[in-house]
């Protein structure tokens, strides 16, 4: 079920009703059955999956459990049956028909034999979530971070809570386990703020990721088609595309969840404001990049080793992360870039202070600020386009002719040609071209506006009714006459 649908208007509000009116020892069950119902709106027998993982996880977590902390290592079988039963599924329906692609092209390249096996599978919805939210149960109770749960329908509900099922938060046990478990009165200042937030995401998938959308494909599918200005327009639009979509379906889980009383984890903090490629993963994905950080990257030393194997431990972690979002080479190329970026970074930060002083930038800080901004944007955008590209051949397509071809747009912006102006707008209609420019434009002012006045939305609690009330019917008119309501799936389902 996608949450810009019409089950999903009937579903929810069915949902928060029986919740508040259901006994509390009951409410469980209630919102157990709500997640399954959830998830097989899209697909019935993939929910097995889920059952599976489930009493896999469960079962591991009992018995590791039952063993004392002092005798950690009897615990480690419990543990890797727990790691390979998730890993083998997610292998198997998401990574083996590239793996076995890809040993097919070696074999071809060496001149051997090899038949290639592909399964006609569909990727399961949000495997890579639920996956990675087990997972990392597993390991806390492993190393006694968390108690195992005794009670299989409130980990069950844990594994499928359905406002983050599907494109996360990928939450921890530690945080939601126990809330699961607390009685949750209805609160109206908490359901005001969790509709609020809904709304937010709505606008932002909506409005602005659909209406965007619109412009990317255009230009992605068919990038041999276009050159120079239309490139860097769509590289941009795709940027936001993807930001308004993911950071929406966080806004609205976050805001459901909160309706009913559960705290989710922020997921997203105004990345495109960050001023360091680190500080962009301190702010993109939050719950995936901690994942990352907490069972990997750890694990495997951090930065506690020396230099080289530092550097080796930044750059494994993030072609990890690029795997995780797909299996195709465009991905892993994206987690590679963001991986040099920080190994680069790293390595040149004492060369680049000593320019810093040369210039005397470290003497204005907001200019060296702004610098910071727009140079971690635009290598955030250059790695994007292997991110959204269908092939590496667009890829490199794009990236090779974004600077080129000026003269035709030069050409449209003297001589006011219609065909010139069409191009400009990516061959679609000049007042959505108007219409979505301008609402990036607010998107990025509210953003702004957020990350240099912290007490705005404190302010904002405090405004008139009558004022609160105007700017939601603002919202809510932007939404139904702005939105595009073709049921558009989220991005991140795909993982």
């Amino acid at each position: 079920m996608l949450f810009n649908s019409l089950e999903f208007i009937i579903f929810f509000p069915t949902v928060i009703l029986l919740y508040f009116a259901t006994p509390y020892r009951f409410r469980w069950l209630l919102l157990l059955v709500a997640s399954y119902t959830f998830y097989m709106f899209w697909r019935v027998d993939y929910a097995l999956l889920l059952i599976a993982s489930t009493l896999i996880d469960y079962a591991c977590g009992r018995m590791m459990g039952r063993i004392p902390g002092e005798l950690r290592q009897k615990r480690k079988p419990w543990l890797w049956l727990s790691l390979l039963s998730n890993l083998g599924i997610l292998f198997t329906f998401k990574y083996f028909n590239f793996f076995s692609e890809a040993a097919g092209d070696l074999a071809a390249l060496l001149d051997l034999n090899y038949a290639t096996p592909v399964f006609e599978i569909l990727l399961p919805m949000g495997i890579s979530f639920y996956t990675f939210q087990t997972m990392s149960y597993s390991i806390d109770v492993y190393y006694g971070r968390i108690q195992a749960e005794k009670h299989l329908g409130i980990f069950a509900l844990f594994v499928t809570f359905f406002p983050q099922l599907v494109a996360g938060p990928i939450e921890r046990a530690g945080n939601l386990l126990n809330q699961l478990k607390t009685e949750h009165k209805f609160d109206y200042d908490r359901a005001a703020s969790g509709a609020r937030l809904m709304a937010w995401g709505f606008f932002k998938k909506v409005v602005i990721a659909d209406r965007l959308a619109v412009f990317v494909n255009e230009v992605y599918n068919n990038p041999g088609g276009y050159e120079g200005i239309p490139l860097m327009l769509a590289t941009l639009f795709f940027a936001f595309q993807i930001y308004c979509d993911f950071s929406g379906y966080s806004d609205i889980a976050i805001g459901a969840a909160r309706i009913m009383g559960f705290e989710l984890m922020v997921n997203f903090r105004s990345p495109y404001f960050a001023i360091s490629i680190k500080d962009f993963w301190n702010r993109w994905h939050i719950s995936l990049s901690t994942w990352f950080r907490d069972y990997l990257y750890l694990p495997l030393g951090g930065n506690r080793v020396v230099k080289w194997r530092w550097y080796y431990n930044l750059f494994i972690v993030f072609l990890v992360s690029g795997i995780w979002h797909g299996a195709n080479w465009t991905f892993i190329i994206w987690g590679a870039l963001h991986g040099l970026y920080l190994v680069i970074g790293n390595a040149t930060k004492g060369e680049r202070g000593k320019i810093l002083d040369l210039l005397r930038l470290n003497r204005l800080p907001k200019l060296h600020k702004l610098l910071q901004v727009f140079t971690t944007f635009s290598l955030v955008c250059i790695a994007w386009v292997f991110f959204r590209a269908n092939t590496l051949t667009d890829a490199w397509y794009i990236l090779t002719h974004m600077f080129t071809g000026f003269s035709k747009s030069v050409a449209a912006l003297t001589s006011g040609v219609g065909a010139h102006w069409k191009l400009l707008y990516l061959n679609q209609v000049k007042e959505m071209f108007y219409l979505s420019v301008l609402f990036v434009t607010l998107l990025v002012l509210i953003e702004f506006a957020n990350t240099t006045m912290p007490t705005l939305r404190r302010r904002f609690d405090r405004l008139p009714v009558p004022l609160k009330v105007a700017f939601y019917g603002f919202t809510g008119a932007c939404i139904f006459l702005f939105g595009n309501f073709s049921e558009t799936q989220f991005i991140y389902f795909q993982f």
